[in-house]
């Protein structure tokens, strides 16, 4: 199998060998497709809590816009009745999970019919006109599932074409990841301080046609890369497809494994576009130098962070040697540290009382939970690309994806609870919930050693 890799790789490489950095021309394409359609995503995502709390579910509103009284209708049946805050926040656990649950539809089709790029584009493109749709009221939830089918069809094609660069063992892959990974939370930084701003300040349309904009751009870069972009997986396969061997399942099994535990560090890690987002507009003291920090410029300390501690992160593994920490122990200490991190919140809350608390809370909450997504994430993403069986690669990239759909609609459901109970219990249970993800992965590291090996 890796023979055969080997030659796909070459036969690429003949017709695209520049190189940037000591990595593949086509990386950068993929770099700056993948941080405008995060742009697209996180400006969109910076915005849509405060959205519906503060003007889209507001009775006068609510009742023009089509499906939604039936939506809350089908949810007050599950969950009782939903005042604003509770209903926001369970559309944003289904917006935020479905985006993570469409990829493994995304791979599929990837896979078996259209190609990587051809679905790609066609992500892409759906994207785009969510986006601009979000500027008409009345069509909000059909925005936001032209949005959901959009991502699924964009988010496991892209990053598998960045494993294609690279031939089997080639050690650069990893970093190909991590530089990949700058990409993403690039466009993530700059989302919420401009389309946040527009949305704030400006009106929330500008900031969600500011988001199209920028997924239109992606599309743009991508259209002009495509013909030094890897071929299409199906299109190098010559022979029917095999039976998968024991080894090909043995590594499916590890990732259906991990599934769940990653799937909670999810849960509480995208509390950050909605209670942490809600904590920061009522909680928190924003004045800093005479003025006050806007609400959705929190969500840019995240990735900002990502470029400061990205070189260090890397640079600590590399000393490490022989004694870095395997795959499953660098996802246990990422899930370990999220739990810091709402203990952090922890403090945050106990010590501010009935007052506000300082906004430096909030940022040293974002300095220990980077560095837990660091540990966990783009680790995770390598991981699917040296292990999956390369006739399913998009597909089990889809299906990785998907622990993002759980832990997302997790995190919706867990947001109702925001409003009924004190700050510091409903951070104490996030901080439980990914330190009992920390420990599961940790227990497993044992029986996975052999197939999860870097």
């Amino acid at each position: 199998m890796n023979m055969v890799a080997s030659r796909a790789f070459s036969r690429h490489q003949s017709s695209a060998r520049a190189e940037i950095f000591g990595h593949p021309r086509a990386l950068s394409f993929l770099f700056a497709t993948e941080m405008w359609e995060r742009f697209s995503y996180y400006g969109m995502r910076s915005l849509l809590v405060l959205y519906m709390v503060k003007y889209l579910l507001l009775p006068q509103r609510a009742a023009d816009i089509v499906g939604l009284t039936s939506l809350k209708s089908g949810l007050e049946t599950l969950f009782g009745p939903l005042a604003p805050q509770p209903f926001a926040s369970q559309i944003y656990g289904f917006y935020t999970g479905f985006v993570y649950l469409t990829p493994i539809l995304g791979g599929l089709l990837a896979d078996r019919v259209l190609g990587q790029r051809r679905t790609v584009i066609i992500g892409a493109a759906l994207m785009a006109i969510g986006h601009f749709m979000m500027a008409f009221e009345q069509l909000f939830l059909f925005a936001l599932a032209i949005l959901i089918l959009g991502n699924g069809a964009f988010k496991p094609n892209i990053s598998t074409q960045v494993g294609a660069l690279y031939p089997p063992n080639d050690r650069r892959r990893d970093r190909a990841f991590s530089i990949f990974y700058v990409g993403i939370n690039l466009g993530a930084f700059l989302a919420p301080l401009v389309c946040g701003t527009l949305g704030e300040e400006v009106g929330w349309h500008y900031g969600f046609a500011a988001a199209g904009v920028g997924m239109t751009i992606g599309l743009v870069i991508y259209l002009i890369a495509t013909p030094s972009l890897p071929r299409d997986a199906f299109a190098r396969r010559k022979s029917p497809n095999k039976p998968l061997d024991s080894n090909e399942w043995r590594s499916i099994i590890a990732l259906l494994l991990l599934f769940v535990p990653v799937s909670l560090f999810w849960a509480t890690y995208e509390q950050q576009g909605n209670t942490i987002t809600l904590w920061a507009d009522q909680f928190t003291d924003r004045h800093f130098l005479g003025s006050e920090i806007p609400v959705t410029w929190f969500q840019a300390f995240n990735p900002f962070m990502i470029f400061a501690f990205t070189p260090l992160v890397v640079s600590l593994w590399r000393r490490q040697g022989q004694g870095e920490p395997s795959t499953t122990i660098k996802l246990a200490i990422g899930c370990l540290l999220t739990a810091l991190a709402y203990l952090v919140m922890v403090a945050a809350a106990w010590s501010a009382g009935p007052a506000k608390a300082s906004w430096l809370w909030l940022f040293a909450y974002f300095v220990v939970i980077t560095i837990g997504e660091l540990y966990l994430s783009p680790t995770s993403l390598s991981l699917v690309t040296k292990i999956a069986p390369p006739s399913l690669l998009s597909m089990l990239m889809g299906l990785w994806l998907a622990t993002s759909f759980a832990g997302n609609f997790l995190a919706g459901y867990l947001g109702t609870f925001w409003s009924s109970m004190s700050q510091v219990e409903f951070f104490l249970i996030l901080a439980a919930i990914s330190g009992v993800a920390s420990a599961a992965i940790a227990l497993l590291n044992i029986p996975l050693r052999s197939v999860l090996s870097d």
